[in-house]
């Protein structure tokens, strides 16, 4: 850094120094009127502050023309019972508080006319922005999910009751409906796409505080934040509580994303947020407006991303996709004869690298239509065709996550004899009493896991006792010996490493284990 500066300063130096030495040279043979103007000239530079072509001289006129489309949204909702309830270490029965949290309005909840509890209340607030001139606003899902009243607040402040036209859990988009008419409003932009390093600016209620800007650049395009239907873009302008629904528009006034999110360990703006791109709110906001109501494409399985360690240890390196870890009973990936282990690398044509592609590409199907997924199975590409359902809500598949889960997670495990440990791992059969003591009431088969050595590569992975591997380098496993055959079999073959099914609690996972030190 040092050395940096001194040949900048030495630079500078030099600079002057020649710049005085033309001056001088000029001032032979010219009028004196010329050298005394010659001189001011030089003499009188300032500091340039405008800004380097591409840069605008500021955001006023942009935020001057968009800003009163965007609206702060007020949320009344009630407190969740279930959220209320604590447990105390040593009782057996939970704790439900007789009055309610002091929300910011001071409800604490307390009794009906009828003497019944009245669920105390909460109060949220979010952003939002007219996309019509007679009052249809878009914001986030989270903002509005459990309202019970919603008002929105307009940058004339005025304040007007709103109503939820449609949800999407799947997007985290709503859209609310006011009444009146002839409201400023914005619109997506789905033909020019900002590219990363472009300004943008947004507009929300970060804090309660209505009305606010904040401007930065796109960061990236494409960041995949654990939500399944949307790539989001990354956006460095500060986003606060307050600011989910709000849009981010361009140096044009055009609306290129929803503010959704941030990551944050502190819970404030570290100028990491995310946006939905316009392409996917405005598809989504016309289905909700027209119909109410968003149905995806649906088969059946639970899947992970195929990593680079599974595909090493399948011996297929570089291969991606997403491989299949468990299948609905009934389903129609069971019906169509798809199989825990298979890798999905493609849908009706379309190459998919990860789960969530795989998703993306399946939700795009309507209920009835023909899926054909190109798998690989036992190293060999195959077509299975599906005919697709309806996908349930996001709460549906979280409550049907789990099927069961084990009874007890300690209590001895079978007969005490000393077994060889393979991997860091004692196993035992999956017998009548092993069902019983983890709740196991499907056909599955595989094996228990007994113990697990702590410093294996296993335990590293997480594996613990009473998991139930199901498979193994891609064959299914139904005793210690047949674990015991594969590991060798990869071990023989010079692979670093097994892909084995590890069923807990309901679901099934695959993990790539160490097979040598």
């Amino acid at each position: 850094m040092t050395s940096k500066k001194n040949g900048y300063l030495w630079g500078a130096i030099a600079g002057v120094s020649i710049a005085t030495a033309a001056v001088a040279g000029a001032r032979v043979g010219q009028p004196e009127s010329t050298l005394d103007r010659t001189m001011l000239l030089k003499t009188s530079t300032a500091p340039i502050f405008a800004p380097p072509p591409g840069a605008p001289l500021s955001f006023a006129d942009i935020f001057e023309k968009v800003s009163p489309a965007v609206v702060s949204i007020n949320v009344t909702s009630k407190v969740d019972a279930s959220a209320l309830r604590r447990q105390i270490p040593g009782l057996p029965f939970d704790i439900v508080p007789r009055g309610a949290p002091e929300g910011e309005d001071g409800d604490q909840g307390g009794a009906t006319e009828r003497g019944q509890p009245r669920l105390p209340t909460q109060q949220s607030s979010g952003s939002g922005f007219f996309i019509s001139a007679d009052g249809y606003i878009v914001t986030n899902n989270h903002v509005v999910e459990n309202a019970e009243e919603i008002k929105v607040v307009l940058k004339d402040e005025r304040e007007l009751e709103a109503v939820v036209v449609g949800r999407d859990e799947g997007t985290d988009l709503a859209v609310l409906k006011v009444k009146g008419g002839n409201f400023p409003f914005v619109n997506f932009e789905n033909a020019a796409k900002p590219r990363v390093g472009d300004w943008v600016i947004t507009v929300g209620n970060p804090f309660g505080l209505g009305g606010t800007a904040t401007a930065g650049i796109i960061s990236a395009y494409g960041r995949d934040i654990g939500e399944t239907f949307v790539d989001y873009i990354q956006i460095d302008a500060p986003i606060n509580r307050g600011n989910s629904g709000g849009p981010t528009f361009d140096v044009y006034g055009r609306v290129i994303g929803v503010n959704t999110a941030i990551f944050s360990p502190s819970g404030g703006s570290v100028g990491i947020g995310f946006a939905i791109p316009a392409n996917v709110a405005d598809s989504t906001t016309k289905a909700l407006i027209s119909g109410g109501k968003i149905t995806r494409g649906y088969i059946g399985a639970s899947i992970q991303n195929y990593t680079a360690e599974m595909a090493d240890a399948q011996g297929m390196p570089g291969q991606k996709g997403a491989i299949v870890a468990d299948l609905v009973p009934g389903g129609p990936s069971a019906k169509a004869g798809l199989t825990p282990g298979d890798v999905v690398v493609a849908v009706n044509g379309v190459t998919v690298k990860t789960s969530s592609e795989l998703t993306r590409e399946v939700a795009k199907a309507r209920a009835g239509d023909t899926l054909s997924l190109e798998v690989l199975r036992d190293g060999k590409r195959r077509t299975v065709d599906i005919r697709s359902g309806v996908r349930p809500t996001e709460k549906e598949l979280a409550a049907n996550d789990n099927s069961g889960s084990p009874r007890s997670s300690g209590g001895p495990s079978g007969p005490a004899v000393q077994l060889p440990a393979v991997l860091g791992l004692k196993l035992t059969p999956l017998d009548a009493a092993a069902r019983t003591r983890l709740n196991i009431d499907t056909p599955l088969r595989g094996v228990v896991v007994d113990s697990v050595d702590q410093s294996s590569d296993a335990a590293q992975r997480g594996l613990r006792k009473n998991d139930v591997i199901t498979q193994a380098g891609g064959r299914p496993v139904a005793s210690a010996s047949d674990f015991s055959a594969v590991v060798e079999a990869a071990k023989r073959s010079g692979r670093p490493s097994i892909l084995i099914g590890v069923y807990r609690a309901g679901r099934t996972t695959f993990l790539p284990i160490k097979v040598s030190g």
